[in-house]
């Protein structure tokens, strides 16, 4: 189910990670509460500080995870597999 909209946060606003998430997905980034979770366990997400038990993410510290997973532009799928290939 497609999440409403929600106001852009300041970039050192702190969010909850069901808040992170949906602001996420209200910028253009597929992601899930879940998703977070995972890479805060397994590594390879954005970074975050703990509130005690809470785990908080700032919303530029998102903004950068997320635009670091950005590829680079493509106009075609052949384009992508170049681009791996020569990485």
């Amino acid at each position: 189910m497609e999440q409403p909209a929600i106001a852009t946060p300041t970039p050192d606003a702190l969010l909850r990670r069901t808040d992170a998430a949906t602001a996420l997905r209200s910028a253009g980034y597929p992601t899930t509460k879940a998703t977070l979770a995972t890479l805060a366990t397994r590594g390879g997400g954005p970074v975050y500080r703990k509130f005690g038990a809470i785990p908080l993410y700032r919303w530029s510290d998102l903004q950068d995870w997320a635009q670091s997973k950005l590829s680079a532009p493509m106009q075609s799928t052949s384009t992508g597999d170049l681009q791996a290939k020569a990485a």
